[in-house]
């Protein structure tokens, strides 16, 4: 089977989950049989990838992607067809590229069997694919806007987008029933064009030899060692993840049992409010910000820590829970995440109830034995989750949209 997979992100170029997600699924696609060529939006080198063809649609570094701003920009693509900029300066202006050099593959290729697109990102060049080749198309949902604001609002734009490319998708794949609702409810996509593929973690990948270096994060060891426990997050700072409530429920912890600290490995635009938060509330002592986190500091974070807590407001699916639990976490998650479909040995609580979030830390704090058993029971769990399952249930999902639009198209 031939795929035409657009994403907007591939490691070691990633900024956050989607990125692995989609490596991981096209891994385990390819060890199935499947031929994919993946399109992203910046050019750089992916020296792990072997099992795809990596097409890059604009001459962007990576790091310059990540600066852009979303969407006040001067339209700078075009001018009756004579590109008047060579890179692109925004998103916007990135994804009308991307959409053209998707025109420009499907005729250089051979018509896929399927266009997978993820995300709003690369919806309208899915559509356009979609439009050209007469190919199916599958929709992606790891996150919505409605995610992405962490309320009601979000950009308009962003949501006309999705819209409509909801509605053109012959099949919907939404990675947690949390997700699914959302589509049905918000957008008013019928519920039985949404398939729920949960997504999950390569173990073998992990197990790659990698030896925690106590070194990295040697005051918190020194700390550990004198009763400390530590409890760590590791995502964007912006306001879908909900840490404004995280930092709040530390310092009550803290109230009431001092010999916790937190670690909080990212960065976002939500970075100086945090510790303006903490300094507030006196504990900025107690809070360790590690900026952002890649590769080896990156499992380092996870490995110091005791438990994890993620704190999202509205969290599609939460990959870093498995990474966690695979570090030795034991977990606390939000109700509003959808990784607590696949995992029953955790602790949860509503995103704004910083009373109880507060209690479970302080729980698992004075409760080495608590902390034991969720941190085995968990760990028992999250290794029945497979990618190659999830391979099989897109594979599956393709060949029954096939012949549905074959019937009915």
């Amino acid at each position: 089977m031939n795929i035409l997979m657009l994403g907007w992100e591939l490691p070691p170029h990633n900024s956050g989950g989607l990125g692995v997600a989609c490596y991981q699924m096209s891994k385990a696609l390819s060890a199935e049989g499947a031929k994919i060529d993946f399109v992203v939006p910046y050019k750089a080198k992916h020296p792990q990838i072997n099992f795809m063809k990596v097409h890059n649609a604009t001459e962007l570094d990576p790091l310059h992607r990540y600066g852009m701003g979303a969407y006040d920009s001067d339209w700078s693509h075009t001018t009756g067809g004579r590109k008047i900029n060579q890179l692109p300066i925004n998103i916007r202006d990135v994804q009308r590229q991307y959409v053209e050099f998707v025109e420009n593959l499907i005729e250089r290729i051979s018509s896929p069997d399927v266009i997978h697109a993820h995300d709003w990102l690369t919806i309208e060049a899915g559509v356009r694919a979609k439009e050209i080749s007469g190919s199916q198309l599958i929709v992606h949902v790891h996150a919505t806007e409605f995610d992405r604001a962490g309320n009601e609002a979000g950009n308009p734009v962003v949501h006309e987008i999705e819209y409509h490319g909801l509605m053109m998708a012959d099949r919907i794949i939404a990675v947690s029933q949390v997700t699914k609702n959302i589509i049905v409810e918000k957008y008013k996509i019928p519920a039985d064009k949404i398939e729920v593929v949960h997504n999950a973690i390569d173990i073998e990948e992990l197990n790659d030899g990698y030896i925690y270096d106590e070194n990295t994060y040697k005051y918190l060891e020194a700390l550990k060692q004198e009763g400390y426990t530590v409890v760590s997050t590791i995502t964007r700072f912006t306001i879908q993840k909900g840490l404004e409530y995280f930092v709040k429920a530390a310092a009550l912890a803290l109230s009431k049992y001092p010999k916790i600290v937190f670690l909080l490995a990212g960065d976002g635009e939500q970075r100086d409010e945090l510790i303006s938060i903490a300094s507030e509330h006196g504990i900025s002592d107690k809070l360790f910000f590690t900026g952002f986190v890649r590769g080896k500091q990156w499992r380092d974070a996870y490995s110091v820590s005791d438990a994890f807590v993620m704190s999202s407001v509205s969290e599609p699916f939460g990959l870093t829970a498995l990474e966690a639990a695979h570090h030795g976490n034991a977990l606390i998650i939000t109700k509003q995440s959808g990784v607590g479909e696949v995992l029953r040995n955790i602790l949860r609580y509503d995103f704004w109830d910083i009373h109880k979030l507060a209690d479970q830390i302080v729980g698992l704090a004075t409760s080495p034995s608590l902390k034991e058993t969720m941190r085995e029971n968990v760990w028992k769990e999250y290794h029945l989750l497979s990618w190659r399952d999830v391979a099989k249930k897109c594979l599956n999902l393709y060949s029954n949209s096939h012949t549905e639009k074959r019937i009915y198209g």
